[in-house]
């Protein structure tokens, strides 16, 4: 089941991961939940975004392979 997260200033994909996944490199599962804010760099507060439940890690193909592996 999904979250929903209210962001904090200064709340970025990369550390919302690692907060909720305990992975930054899964940033894009919640990039492509939240799509209207997909350029968004660094939140400001307030923000509602869906924090998707991933039952495998899969990384995107983009990642070079090197930081696909644990």
């Amino acid at each position: 089941m999904s979250k929903i997260h209210i962001t904090a200033k200064g709340d970025t994909f990369d550390a919302l991961a690692l907060e909720y996944y305990d992975d930054e490199k899964l940033a894009s599962t919640i990039i492509q939940a939240n799509l209207d804010h997909c350029d968004t760099l660094i939140f400001e507060a307030g923000v509602s975004l869906v924090i998707p439940e991933i039952t495998a890690v899969t990384y995107p193909e983009t990642l070079p392979p090197w930081r696909r592996e644990e």
